[in-house]
């Protein structure tokens, strides 16, 4: 690790209302992306390593407060673009009995999706190669046009030539696809330049049918992946690193209050102790121990005095 690393997030931040136990709503912000910047952050607190959240906000006062977190969060916002005249997106989370969750989208205009236009979009580019890691995922590339997809992939790659890293987790949710088959497609694509791939089962099987680990594993290491941690929630992931494979599992008895944000602080866990040097296998121990934590508190962000030792 060099004394100036620089870690990219790109994505999308919403306005984020849960359902209160007396009925009402509780305003916050969330988005998978920006979870793991804000876990990232939390983690990389006193290392040498910076954070950087890249998306596209309105100038509306939900917009000013959004910024006003992610920079209490230690995040930097400095190559988050200001639109006039727009506005984040939206979505509200019900959870069941069993800390489950349901989501519901308004985000057919949000700003985020224009973040690969114009003048900003040129500059967003040419950031990228700046940095040594670059995580995104697939709920980025869902929010984006095919022409706006196609900037950012080829941004993707000139910042791999300039010796960037890339890490991307599927996060795959039906509604922000026109079908399957582009979903598959995206992904793919995205998957054979990624340098460490964070999935989970799940969105595995969802896209491509029922699969066990070893062969949803296998296949998104087959499209050139060296690094593959493949997550299945409780049971723990798989990991494929150099050809060798091992299973982690996660910490037992967990009694889940909201799954929000689970595997999103996996990530960060995990990509946070691999920058240290630590194996893969000690990472995702990590990332099961963080995740363990978040699911016992409502919401996706946990109070920072909640974060494990």
């Amino acid at each position: 690790m060099t004394d100036e690393m620089k870690i990219a997030t790109i994505g999308e931040c919403m306005i984020e209302l849960s359902n209160r136990p007396d009925g009402g709503l509780a305003l916050a912000y969330g988005g998978d992306t920006l979870n793991t910047a804000v876990y990232l952050a939390r983690l990389a607190r006193d290392d040498a390593i910076s954070v950087d959240y890249l998306t596209a906000l309105g100038d509306d006062p939900y917009s000013d407060e959004m910024l006003a977190f992610w920079q209490r969060e230690g995040i930097n916002t400095d190559r988050v673009a200001r639109l006039p005249g727009r506005l984040p997106g939206l979505y509200t989370i019900r959870t069941d009995g069993h800390g489950e969750r349901s989501f519901h989208y308004w985000r057919s205009a949000a700003a985020a999706r224009e973040m690969m236009q114009g003048e900003n979009g040129k500059h967003l580019a040419t950031a990228l190669c700046e940095y040594d890691l670059i995580y995104l995922s697939g709920i980025t590339l869902s929010i984006l046009s095919v022409a706006d997809r196609a900037k950012l992939l080829s941004a993707l790659d000139d910042a791999a030539d300039a010796g960037a890293r890339i890490a991307f987790d599927c996060n795959y949710r039906p509604r922000g696809w026109p079908d399957e088959r582009a979903a598959r497609r995206s992904m793919d694509e995205m998957y054979r330049r990624s340098h460490v791939a964070l999935p989970s089962l799940d969105d595995e099987c969802a896209l491509h049918g029922a699969m066990d680990l070893e062969s949803a594993a296998q296949r998104i290491a087959d499209l050139g992946v060296g690094e593959v941690c493949l997550k299945d929630g409780a049971a723990g992931c798989l990991q494929s690193l150099g050809g060798n494979w091992e299973t982690i599992a996660a910490q037992k008895d967990i009694a889940p209050v909201d799954t929000t944000a689970a595997g999103d602080s996996f990530n960060a866990a995990y990509l946070y102790h691999r920058l240290q040097g630590e194996t893969a296998g000690e990472a995702a121990w990590a990332g099961h121990r963080l995740a363990a934590q978040v699911i016992q508190y409502p919401g996706a962000v946990i109070p920072p005095d909640a974060m494990p030792e």
